[in-house]
Protein backbone atom coordinates (compact mmCIF):
# COMPACT_ATOMS: atom_id res chain seq x y z
CA UNK A 1 0.00 0.00 0.00
CA UNK A 2 3.27 2.50 0.74
CA UNK A 3 4.55 1.68 -1.97
CA UNK A 4 1.59 2.73 -4.32
CA UNK A 5 0.97 5.61 -2.77
CA UNK A 6 4.79 6.43 -2.62
CA UNK A 7 4.11 6.19 -6.86
CA UNK A 8 1.08 7.97 -7.11
CA UNK A 9 2.70 10.70 -5.16
CA UNK A 10 5.90 10.85 -7.25
CA UNK A 11 3.58 10.82 -10.37
CA UNK A 12 1.89 13.93 -8.73
CA UNK A 13 5.07 15.52 -8.24
CA UNK A 14 6.06 14.72 -11.91
CA UNK A 15 2.75 16.18 -13.00
CA UNK A 16 3.22 19.41 -10.71
CA UNK A 17 7.05 19.85 -12.12
CA UNK A 18 5.83 19.89 -15.84
CA UNK A 19 3.14 22.07 -15.23
CA UNK A 20 5.42 24.54 -13.41
CA UNK A 21 8.05 24.26 -16.27
CA UNK A 22 5.43 24.94 -18.65
CA UNK A 23 4.45 27.88 -17.25
CA UNK A 24 8.06 28.98 -16.91
CA UNK A 25 8.22 28.03 -20.67
CA UNK A 26 10.86 29.51 -22.35
CA UNK A 27 13.71 30.40 -20.09
CA UNK A 28 16.71 29.05 -22.38
CA UNK A 29 17.79 28.85 -25.82
CA UNK A 30 15.28 26.66 -27.61
CA UNK A 31 17.31 24.64 -30.75
CA UNK A 32 15.99 23.66 -34.08
CA UNK A 33 17.22 20.17 -35.22
CA UNK A 34 16.80 20.04 -39.20
CA UNK A 35 17.72 17.22 -40.94
CA UNK A 36 19.60 18.18 -44.04
CA UNK A 37 23.33 20.52 -44.04
CA UNK A 38 22.78 24.17 -43.87
CA UNK A 39 22.58 26.36 -47.00
CA UNK A 40 19.31 24.16 -48.17
CA UNK A 41 15.53 25.27 -48.25
CA UNK A 42 15.12 23.43 -44.59
CA UNK A 43 17.61 25.10 -43.27
CA UNK A 44 16.68 28.40 -44.96
CA UNK A 45 12.77 28.11 -43.86
CA UNK A 46 14.07 27.11 -40.12
CA UNK A 47 16.39 30.30 -40.26
CA UNK A 48 13.90 32.03 -40.80
CA UNK A 49 11.06 30.86 -38.55
CA UNK A 50 13.44 30.69 -35.92
CA UNK A 51 14.69 34.36 -35.90
CA UNK A 52 11.33 35.48 -36.14
CA UNK A 53 10.33 33.00 -32.67
CA UNK A 54 13.60 33.97 -31.08
CA UNK A 55 11.93 38.05 -31.02
CA UNK A 56 8.36 36.92 -29.92
CA UNK A 57 9.70 34.51 -27.25
CA UNK A 58 12.70 36.63 -25.74
CA UNK A 59 14.84 33.38 -25.84
CA UNK A 60 17.60 32.42 -28.47
CA UNK A 61 16.62 30.29 -30.79
CA UNK A 62 19.46 28.09 -32.65
CA UNK A 63 19.44 25.76 -35.70
CA UNK A 64 21.56 22.24 -34.83
CA UNK A 65 22.06 20.85 -38.40
CA UNK A 66 22.31 16.68 -38.86
CA UNK A 67 22.06 15.41 -41.75
CA UNK A 68 22.32 11.78 -42.76
CA UNK A 69 20.27 9.05 -43.46
CA UNK A 70 17.04 10.33 -44.79
CA UNK A 71 16.38 12.30 -41.74
CA UNK A 72 16.75 9.87 -39.23
CA UNK A 73 19.62 11.20 -37.45
CA UNK A 74 17.78 14.34 -36.50
CA UNK A 75 14.35 12.74 -35.95
CA UNK A 76 15.50 10.02 -33.47
CA UNK A 77 17.90 12.51 -31.91
CA UNK A 78 14.56 15.08 -31.01
CA UNK A 79 12.58 11.43 -30.54
CA UNK A 80 14.72 10.96 -27.45
CA UNK A 81 15.02 14.44 -26.29
CA UNK A 82 13.24 15.69 -22.88
CA UNK A 83 10.09 16.37 -23.99
CA UNK A 84 10.21 19.89 -22.66
CA UNK A 85 10.07 22.09 -25.94
CA UNK A 86 13.87 23.07 -26.26
CA UNK A 87 14.73 20.59 -28.67
CA UNK A 88 12.14 20.70 -32.02
CA UNK A 89 12.62 19.15 -34.94
CA UNK A 90 11.74 20.48 -38.87
CA UNK A 91 11.13 17.88 -40.63
CA UNK A 92 9.45 16.82 -44.02
CA UNK A 93 7.33 14.28 -45.96
CA UNK A 94 10.38 11.67 -46.50
CA UNK A 95 11.26 11.49 -43.00
CA UNK A 96 7.56 11.64 -41.52
CA UNK A 97 5.58 10.17 -44.23
CA UNK A 98 8.10 7.92 -46.08
CA UNK A 99 10.45 6.84 -43.83
CA UNK A 100 8.27 4.59 -41.70
CA UNK A 101 7.02 2.05 -44.40
CA UNK A 102 10.60 2.49 -46.29
CA UNK A 103 12.53 1.55 -43.28
CA UNK A 104 9.75 -0.64 -41.67
CA UNK A 105 11.25 -2.84 -39.05
CA UNK A 106 14.46 -0.49 -39.05
CA UNK A 107 13.65 2.75 -38.55
CA UNK A 108 14.30 3.85 -34.61
CA UNK A 109 11.52 6.66 -34.05
CA UNK A 110 8.17 6.53 -34.73
CA UNK A 111 6.88 9.47 -36.15
CA UNK A 112 3.08 9.10 -34.95
CA UNK A 113 4.42 7.88 -31.41
CA UNK A 114 7.86 9.25 -30.88
CA UNK A 115 6.89 13.03 -32.29
CA UNK A 116 4.20 15.74 -31.05
CA UNK A 117 3.13 17.62 -33.86
CA UNK A 118 3.30 21.51 -33.65
CA UNK A 119 2.63 22.91 -36.99
CA UNK A 120 2.71 22.39 -40.94
CA UNK A 121 5.22 24.87 -41.59
CA UNK A 122 5.17 25.09 -45.71
CA UNK A 123 4.71 23.01 -48.64
CA UNK A 124 7.22 22.69 -51.69
CA UNK A 125 5.76 22.61 -55.12
CA UNK A 126 7.00 19.95 -57.07
CA UNK A 127 7.25 20.33 -61.25
CA UNK A 128 7.73 17.76 -63.55
CA UNK A 129 10.93 18.85 -65.55
CA UNK A 130 12.71 17.53 -69.17
CA UNK A 131 15.51 17.82 -70.64
CA UNK A 132 15.12 20.57 -73.14
CA UNK A 133 15.93 18.49 -76.03
CA UNK A 134 13.12 16.38 -75.61
CA UNK A 135 10.50 17.08 -78.35
CA UNK A 136 7.66 17.95 -75.66
CA UNK A 137 5.93 21.28 -74.36
CA UNK A 138 3.06 19.90 -72.14
CA UNK A 139 3.00 17.28 -69.53
CA UNK A 140 0.47 15.25 -72.52
CA UNK A 141 3.19 15.71 -74.62
CA UNK A 142 5.74 14.48 -72.15
CA UNK A 143 3.03 10.87 -71.31
CA UNK A 144 2.76 10.59 -75.24
CA UNK A 145 6.31 10.41 -75.66
CA UNK A 146 7.32 7.96 -73.25
CA UNK A 147 4.56 5.88 -74.16
CA UNK A 148 5.49 5.58 -77.70
CA UNK A 149 9.37 6.09 -77.62
CA UNK A 150 11.58 3.34 -78.90
CA UNK A 151 13.93 3.98 -77.20
CA UNK A 152 14.51 4.18 -72.78
CA UNK A 153 13.28 6.85 -71.27
CA UNK A 154 15.29 7.55 -67.84
CA UNK A 155 14.05 9.43 -64.75
CA UNK A 156 16.57 10.86 -62.02
CA UNK A 157 15.45 11.44 -58.28
CA UNK A 158 17.12 12.76 -55.03
CA UNK A 159 17.38 9.02 -53.85
CA UNK A 160 15.33 6.09 -54.15
CA UNK A 161 12.61 6.25 -51.48
CA UNK A 162 12.29 9.91 -51.57
CA UNK A 163 9.49 11.78 -52.81
CA UNK A 164 10.67 12.58 -56.24
CA UNK A 165 10.93 8.89 -56.79
CA UNK A 166 7.82 7.97 -55.12
CA UNK A 167 6.06 10.61 -57.23
CA UNK A 168 7.68 9.27 -60.61
CA UNK A 169 6.36 5.92 -59.74
CA UNK A 170 2.90 7.50 -58.96
CA UNK A 171 2.76 9.28 -62.61
CA UNK A 172 4.14 5.81 -63.75
CA UNK A 173 1.31 3.57 -62.90
CA UNK A 174 -1.10 6.15 -63.28
CA UNK A 175 -0.22 6.51 -66.70
CA UNK A 176 0.86 2.49 -67.23
CA UNK A 177 4.24 3.80 -68.36
CA UNK A 178 7.67 1.87 -68.00
CA UNK A 179 10.61 4.07 -67.32
CA UNK A 180 14.07 3.68 -65.44
CA UNK A 181 15.21 4.91 -62.40
CA UNK A 182 18.15 6.54 -61.97
CA UNK A 183 18.76 7.37 -58.58
CA UNK A 184 21.02 9.94 -57.23
CA UNK A 185 22.33 11.51 -53.65
CA UNK A 186 20.61 14.53 -53.31
CA UNK A 187 18.31 16.99 -55.95
CA UNK A 188 21.30 19.31 -56.77
CA UNK A 189 23.44 16.06 -58.90
CA UNK A 190 20.45 14.73 -60.16
CA UNK A 191 19.33 18.55 -61.62
CA UNK A 192 22.95 18.39 -62.81
CA UNK A 193 23.04 15.50 -65.05
CA UNK A 194 19.15 16.51 -66.08
CA UNK A 195 20.89 19.28 -67.46
CA UNK A 196 23.63 17.85 -69.07
CA UNK A 197 21.18 15.41 -70.67
CA UNK A 198 22.41 12.21 -68.95
CA UNK A 199 18.65 11.90 -67.52
CA UNK A 200 15.33 12.77 -69.66
CA UNK A 201 12.71 13.63 -66.68
CA UNK A 202 12.58 14.89 -63.02
CA UNK A 203 9.96 15.87 -60.64
CA UNK A 204 11.70 17.75 -58.99
CA UNK A 205 11.13 20.62 -56.08
CA UNK A 206 10.20 23.86 -57.66
CA UNK A 207 12.42 26.32 -55.71
CA UNK A 208 15.72 24.53 -56.60
CA UNK A 209 14.56 23.29 -60.29
CA UNK A 210 12.74 26.58 -61.54
CA UNK A 211 15.73 29.17 -61.72
CA UNK A 212 17.26 26.61 -64.00
CA UNK A 213 14.21 26.14 -66.22
CA UNK A 214 13.79 29.92 -66.33
CA UNK A 215 17.13 29.88 -67.31
CA UNK A 216 16.44 27.75 -70.41
CA UNK A 217 18.56 24.49 -68.92
CA UNK A 218 15.34 22.54 -68.77
CA UNK A 219 11.98 22.62 -69.69
CA UNK A 220 9.47 23.24 -66.90
CA UNK A 221 5.98 21.34 -67.88
CA UNK A 222 3.59 21.09 -64.87
CA UNK A 223 3.23 20.96 -61.29
CA UNK A 224 1.86 18.22 -59.11
CA UNK A 225 -0.18 19.80 -56.51
CA UNK A 226 -4.03 19.27 -56.82
CA UNK A 227 -4.54 22.84 -58.33
CA UNK A 228 -2.08 25.20 -59.66
CA UNK A 229 0.32 26.71 -57.51
CA UNK A 230 0.45 30.15 -56.65
CA UNK A 231 4.38 30.20 -57.17
CA UNK A 232 3.89 29.33 -60.13
CA UNK A 233 0.37 30.63 -61.93
CA UNK A 234 2.12 29.83 -65.29
CA UNK A 235 2.37 26.35 -65.03
CA UNK A 236 -0.61 23.79 -65.29
CA UNK A 237 -1.36 21.84 -62.42
CA UNK A 238 -0.96 17.61 -63.52
CA UNK A 239 -4.46 16.93 -62.28
CA UNK A 240 -5.54 18.85 -64.91
CA UNK A 241 -4.64 16.26 -67.28
CA UNK A 242 -6.98 13.16 -67.98
CA UNK A 243 -6.22 10.70 -65.99
CA UNK A 244 -4.65 12.28 -63.45
CA UNK A 245 -7.55 14.01 -61.57
CA UNK A 246 -6.35 13.09 -58.16
CA UNK A 247 -2.55 13.58 -58.88
CA UNK A 248 -0.58 15.23 -56.00
CA UNK A 249 2.94 15.31 -54.76
CA UNK A 250 3.41 17.45 -52.17
CA UNK A 251 6.63 17.91 -49.89
CA UNK A 252 6.72 19.79 -47.21
CA UNK A 253 8.40 20.88 -44.00
CA UNK A 254 6.67 20.73 -40.37
CA UNK A 255 7.89 21.17 -36.63
CA UNK A 256 7.61 18.52 -34.10
CA UNK A 257 8.67 18.18 -30.45
CA UNK A 258 9.45 15.02 -28.32
CA UNK A 259 6.40 13.46 -27.63
CA UNK A 260 4.75 14.08 -24.02
CA UNK A 261 5.88 17.47 -24.58
CA UNK A 262 3.47 19.92 -22.41
CA UNK A 263 0.22 20.80 -24.23
CA UNK A 264 0.70 24.49 -23.18
CA UNK A 265 4.02 24.60 -25.11
CA UNK A 266 3.23 23.07 -27.75
CA UNK A 267 0.02 25.26 -28.40
CA UNK A 268 2.74 28.39 -27.68
CA UNK A 269 4.63 27.63 -30.25
CA UNK A 270 1.65 26.59 -32.06
CA UNK A 271 0.54 30.19 -31.84
CA UNK A 272 3.71 31.68 -32.70
CA UNK A 273 4.81 30.02 -35.70
CA UNK A 274 1.05 30.58 -37.12
CA UNK A 275 1.43 34.65 -36.59
CA UNK A 276 4.61 34.37 -37.93
CA UNK A 277 3.74 32.73 -40.90
CA UNK A 278 1.47 35.52 -41.05
CA UNK A 279 4.23 38.45 -41.18
CA UNK A 280 4.12 40.30 -44.26
CA UNK A 281 8.05 40.35 -45.00
CA UNK A 282 8.45 36.64 -43.67
CA UNK A 283 5.55 35.81 -46.41
CA UNK A 284 7.28 37.58 -49.20
CA UNK A 285 10.43 35.72 -48.44
CA UNK A 286 8.86 32.88 -48.69
CA UNK A 287 7.00 32.91 -51.68
CA UNK A 288 10.29 34.42 -53.31
CA UNK A 289 11.86 30.98 -52.71
CA UNK A 290 8.27 29.12 -54.75
CA UNK A 291 7.38 27.88 -51.00
CA UNK A 292 3.46 28.39 -50.33
CA UNK A 293 3.09 29.07 -46.45
CA UNK A 294 0.33 26.72 -44.09
CA UNK A 295 -0.17 26.81 -40.91
CA UNK A 296 -2.93 25.08 -38.87
CA UNK A 297 -3.46 23.17 -35.81
CA UNK A 298 -0.96 20.25 -34.51
CA UNK A 299 -4.11 18.41 -35.41
CA UNK A 300 -3.88 19.05 -38.89
CA UNK A 301 -0.14 18.07 -39.83
CA UNK A 302 -0.99 14.74 -37.53
CA UNK A 303 -3.57 14.36 -39.91
CA UNK A 304 -1.44 15.23 -42.69
CA UNK A 305 1.20 12.58 -41.72
CA UNK A 306 -0.98 9.81 -41.50
CA UNK A 307 -2.96 10.55 -45.04
CA UNK A 308 0.59 10.51 -46.08
CA UNK A 309 1.85 8.03 -44.87
CA UNK A 310 -0.73 5.60 -46.08
CA UNK A 311 -0.62 7.39 -49.79
CA UNK A 312 2.90 6.21 -49.75
CA UNK A 313 2.80 3.52 -48.15
CA UNK A 314 0.61 2.34 -50.91
CA UNK A 315 3.18 3.24 -53.82
CA UNK A 316 6.17 1.71 -52.03
CA UNK A 317 4.27 -1.80 -51.29
CA UNK A 318 2.97 -1.69 -54.97
CA UNK A 319 6.14 -0.86 -56.88
CA UNK A 320 8.23 -3.09 -54.64
CA UNK A 321 10.56 -0.27 -53.79
CA UNK A 322 13.37 -1.14 -51.04
CA UNK A 323 16.24 0.33 -50.05
CA UNK A 324 19.79 -1.01 -48.44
Amino acid sequence: MKTALKHVLCALSLAVSGLASAADYPDKPIRIVVPYPPGGASDTVSRLIGQQLSLRLKQPVVVENKPGATEQIAASFVAKANPDGYTILLASTAGLAVNPTLYKGRLAYDPEKDLAPIVMAVTLPSVIMVHPSLPVQSFDELTAFVRTSSTPINYASSGAGNPSHLGMELYKRAASLDMTHVPYKGGAPALQDLMSGQVSVMMAIGPESMPMAKAGKMKALAVTTAKRSAAYPGLPAVSESKGFANFELLHWFALLAPARTPDAVIALLNKNVNEILQDAEVKKKLIEMGMELEGGSPGKLADTIKRDRLKWEKVIIESNIRVD
